[in-house]
């Protein structure tokens, strides 16, 4: 055998080498938002897999048109879990001896596989209940934090934002500023469905009500900033939708109490309409309330991953201590 011959035989098995060596090397990739599921179709096609449908694609609260919370690809149990590593988020479920409820985080995070098994129907659905929550929380925490590694790669530059409102936050290149006040900032992003949009502004502690209807409050100090967004036509200007009730929670930022509100806008007197997601911050440091708001324009597009962007760059932002 001449050394030609032998190169061409050993060609393949190189190729095939360094093939794996470069998937193995690969960080863990995949779209946001996207869930693997390893499940026998039997149990998919079944009370488990209505099960699964119902947690993890119910609708996302606060969008103008219905979206899932996560979108599901189903792989049958019979193949590998290699097969879909590169999902960022796998959920194994199959019938097993016993039952178990376990969480491997890989190292190259964020990577989190979730295992399900039971002995029967019953205790699969049983644990998909009491742990669903958890499993949401893990997947939304690592999807945010993928978001912003991508986001600080690139970054606008901090100086203005951080002179007016004493606070580093990451927003990533490709927003500009569209209008500077004393106390508020608003820059816009344009992407091919639309925009997406941030506001930053503050208001002295003590004009903000806390008791029974802070909603309310919250509603009326948007809308007052309303007046700065306005649309091509005359005399719009942004509102809160009134369609829907918004969605409300206490939540924290920066180890800070924060009021975070989820709901639609819309131009009044013009056709626009979008959602938005709202943080009010409490911060006795300087004696305010920091909103940080971010809101898109996508007509008859996805909003859902939208807002998902939006919210990891509001979730970056950290306070100047005195």
């Amino acid at each position: 055998m001449n050394k030609t011959h032998f190169f061409l035989l050993l060609l393949p098995f190189v190729l095939i080498s360094c093939f794996k060596s470069e998937r193995q090397s690969q960080p863990v990739s995949g779209k946001t938002n996207t869930i693997s599921i390893i499940i026998d179709d039997q149990l998919w096609y079944g009370e488990v897999g209505d099960t699964i449908r119902n947690k993890f694609a119910s609708p996302v609260w606060g969008l103008t048109q219905e979206e899932p919370l996560f979108t599901i690809n189903q792989y049958p149990a019979k193949l590998l879990e290699g097969f879909v590593t590169d999902s960022r988020s796998i959920i194994v479920v199959k019938k097993a001896a016993t039952d178990k409820f376990e969480i491997i985080r890989s190292k190259a995070l964020p990577h989190n596989t979730f295992r399900i098994y039971g002995k029967s129907v019953d205790d699969i659905i049983c644990s998909i209940e009491l742990n669903s929550a958890q499993i949401i929380k893990i997947i939304r925490d690592a999807e945010i934090q993928k978001i912003q590694e991508d986001n600080s790669k690139s970054l606008l530059h901090p100086a203005v934002i951080k002179n007016k409102f004493h606070i580093d936050i990451q927003i990533p290149t490709g927003y500009e500023y569209m209008l500077h006040k004393k106390n508020f900032i608003w820059l816009k992003k344009d992407i091919i469905s639309g925009n997406t949009s941030l506001l930053i502004y503050q208001i002295p502690l003590h004009d903000f009500k806390t008791g029974s209807n802070v909603v309310g409050s919250i509603i009326k100090m948007r809308d007052s900033v309303g007046y700065y967004i306005k649309g091509r036509e005359p005399n719009t200007r942004m509102i809160t939708g009134e369609a829907y009730a918004p969605y409300f929670s206490t939540t924290e930022l920066d180890g800070k109490k924060a009021f975070e509100t989820k709901g639609s806008w819309e131009l009044k007197n013009d056709f626009m309409a979008g959602p938005f997601i709202n943080y009010a911050i409490v911060d006795k440091t300087y004696n305010r309330i920091l909103v940080i708001e971010g809101f898109c324009y996508s007509p008859s597009n996805e909003e859902r991953d939208l807002m998902l962007d939006l919210e990891a760059i509001i979730k970056s932002v950290k306070i100047d201590k005195r």
